[in-house]
């Protein structure tokens, strides 16, 4: 049984989910409204990035994994390939040198091996995070919300920590609008704790606003 003791007293918790089921039909409004035209918009760069990604080693252009979502519902989860194809089997020899600890969470590391020379600028620009947007418009994420862990993650996850699960995963998030990955897994809980307390609409629009400039400034990205 998840603990709610962050959302406050059984009043409190009542008023949120008040609040989710008020704001949920504006919330997927917002999520279509900028989803469909932005995939037809960034059209053209998908094919670029495309383009560039098979030519470097001919490799697949996406790279899927699964990730959890709301109510700890799995799903498939693309990007645009960043890494060497091998990616996951380096991965298990460099675990002792993640920056989140090496018993962490999450598994970041500044300068990983792995990454391709084009994958280093899409990540740098979150470019690679993209095809995401068809997860958004299936209604699998939205725009905002806590980033979908991976099932490895959420096995390490306290009963407290669950609490991420409890609203559909998003594209950007409060962390990512504050250092992206060079807050610790620990910060980035509590900021998704602070984004479910005060969740609305207009809580979503400024995230989103102010994920623009953080994309652009490229710091945190890795």
């Amino acid at each position: 049984m998840f603990s709610f003791k962050n959302l406050g007293t059984q009043y409190q918790i009542a008023k949120w989910y008040g609040r989710i089921y008020f704001n949920w039909g504006l919330k997927r409004t917002l999520d279509l409204c900028l989803t469909i035209p932005g995939i037809i918009v960034l059209t053209p760069l998908f094919l670029y990035v495309a383009y560039r990604i098979k030519k470097y080693d001919n490799g697949p252009v996406l790279y899927w994994q699964k990730r959890v979502g709301w109510d700890v519902k799995e799903f498939d989860f693309p990007k645009f390939r960043s890494m060497v194809v091998n990616s996951d089997e380096i991965r298990d020899q460099i675990l002792a040198q993640n920056q989140h600890g090496s018993e962490g969470v999450t598994f970041k590391m500044k300068e990983d091996p792995r990454i391709t020379p084009i994958g280093k600028f899409i990540r740098r620009y979150s470019i690679d995070e993209l095809p995401q947007l068809w997860c958004v418009l299936k209604g699998e994420m939205s725009i905002v919300g806590p980033r979908p862990p991976l099932p490895s993650e959420v096995a390490n996850y306290t009963p407290e920590q669950h609490m991420r699960l409890m609203l559909k995963p998003g594209l950007t998030c409060l962390w990512q609008i504050n250092g992206r990955s060079e807050i610790p897994f620990e910060e980035q809980f509590k900021l998704d704790m602070d984004y479910m307390r005060r969740y609305n609409i207009w809580t979503d629009i400024k995230i989103i606003f102010l994920t623009i400039p953080a994309i652009l400034k490229g710091d945190g990205a890795y």
